[in-house]
């Protein structure tokens, strides 16, 4: 193999992705500015989904922080950093389901208008994003939670807008709650599929060491 290594020596790491991490770098900035903004909304208009929404944001960005810390170092890295990222979405899923549930008993109304504009604002910032995004899609379980929940909060976007709508017409907070929930099981749904893409790869990367070390001693 070209540029191989013979003998017992360790693989070098994989080169760096310029590229990749200049995309992280961007999608880092965006996503800590829309945190503030949303986290910043939701308090003002009394908006369960659209502190869950923050909250994305805010994961999204530690996601992107840690995908630059191990962006170039060897796959079981890559994986262990997705374990971790996937392990906080469904514990950020966990909290929302609680919390809208305390806000469903307190029957908080929140302001429509309010939820509608900073919604538009978010799906913009988070279509752009994605599309950033999209060629790194495929990759290991790393790359391909980023893309995840960049996608997931797309999505999770436009359920904000239709909530506005529903809440400026029927007069109560019960649209609202209802997007917190589905936001939670957009959460939820992809930690799980992080997670068990980075299990696997967590044990096929042993297996290759241990097929390595087999071929050394023979």
């Amino acid at each position: 193999m070209a540029g191989g290594c013979c003998g017992g020596c360790e693989p070098a790491p994989p080169p760096k992705d310029t590229a990749w991490r200049r995309v992280l770098w961007i999608a880092l900035a965006v996503n800590l500015g829309m945190f503030v903004v949303e986290v910043t909304a939701g308090v003002s208009a009394r908006s369960a989904a659209l502190r869950a929404d923050a909250l994305d944001f805010l994961g999204d960005a530690a996601n992107y922080a840690i995908s630059l810390g191990v962006a170039g170092l060897a796959l079981r890295w890559h994986a262990r950093a997705a374990l971790l990222k996937g392990a906080s979405l469904l514990a950020l899923g966990t909290w929302v389901l609680a919390s809208t549930a305390w806000m469903a008993v307190s029957g908080t109304l929140p302001a429509p208008e309010t939820m509608g504009a900073v919604g538009v604002l978010a799906l913009a910032a988070n279509l752009s994003c994605a599309l950033l995004l999209w060629s790194h899609r495929g990759g290991d379980a790393n790359r391909s939670s980023v893309w995840i929940c960049s996608r997931n909060d797309a999505i999770g976007n436009v359920a904000v807008v239709a909530a506005a709508f529903g809440v400026f017409g029927t007069g109560t907070g019960w649209p609202d709650l209802l997007v917190a929930v589905v936001l939670a099981g957009l959460g939820v749904s992809g930690g799980r599929q992080i997670v068990a893409k980075a299990r696997r790869e967590l044990r096929v990367e042993p297996a290759r060491m241990d097929a390595r070390e087999g071929r050394e001693m023979g």
